[in-house]
């Protein structure tokens, strides 16, 4: 499909005289115009050439601006095709326990999900070890695609045992959080998680799933949720979509000598 152009704005004089970099106030005025939703995702920005013709700077100046929103999350260029819009990706806090539903809220996003599968199996030996839990003991399998604004974000599968929670297999997690239940109607409390942090290739379901290319690089965050009192509860793997996603931690300073 061929790239939408969108009209070019009107163009305010830059202040030539001030603090602020004029390659930085070019940036800031597609900025403002792509989260107004006057350029949108997919749209072919204007060429170093254009920029620098319609501000009268150099074409030094337009690349860096151009270069500050593709750093920005907010641009992203085709060789041969020139520069488009696209949205900044957003960063997993892997030091901060969420779930997915409070962490599209906090975003300003509405959450939703797609139920795959939900259904009670019996705890293999290996899932057994790792939820303390007996072999063959029932466990809740959740399979969820979890969306934000409509859009695709995420496959969660989850692994819950179901004697500490009687009936949990009972609710519908395509509309309710998973999180939200076991914390308000059994007093969950949850204490840290352990997490195993890979970029791998989308299988070929995931890439259907996703709305992504095949064996398109996805994020993949394994987790054991442990309570407060030490007592495993769940099991899970997450696949983020690569090209929406990216990992971010805040290391101490104490750990730099």
């Amino acid at each position: 499909m061929k790239a939408k152009v969108r009209p070019a704005p009107d163009v305010l004089p830059l202040d030539k005289n001030g603090f602020i970099p004029l390659y930085y106030q070019i940036q800031r005025v597609l900025m403002d115009r792509i989260q107004s939703g006057k350029l949108l995702e997919g749209d072919l920005l204007a060429s170093e050439e254009e920029l620098a013709r319609l501000y009268q700077v150099s074409r030094m100046t337009a690349r860096q601006a151009l270069h500050g929103l593709k750093a920005s999350g907010y641009a992203q260029s085709q060789k041969g095709r020139g520069t488009f819009v696209t949205k900044p990706k957003l960063e997993k806090n892997i030091l901060h326990l969420r779930g997915f539903t409070e962490d599209m809220k906090q975003r300003g996003m509405v959450p939703s999900s797609k139920l795959l599968e939900q259904s009670v199996m019996k705890a293999t030996e290996e899932l057994a070890e790792t939820l303390q839990i007996q072999v063959d003991a029932p466990v809740m399998k959740l399979r969820r695609l979890r969306l934000a604004d409509g859009i695709p974000m995420a496959i969660e599968d989850s692994s819950i045992p179901l004697l500490p929670f009687p009936n949990l297999e009972r609710y519908s997690f395509a509309k309710q959080s998973l999180y939200h239940i076991l914390r308000e109607n059994y007093g969950v409390k949850v204490g840290w998680a352990d997490e195993i942090i890979e970029a791998l290739p989308a299988t070929r379901e995931e890439s259907e799933l996703l709305t992504i290319p095949k064996r398109a690089s996805v994020l993949s965050i394994s987790r054991i949720i442990i309570t407060t009192d030490q007592t495993p509860i769940e099991v899970a793997c997450s696949r983020y979509r690569g090209d929406r996603y990216r990992a971010m931690i805040r290391v101490p300073t104490t750990t730099i000598e």
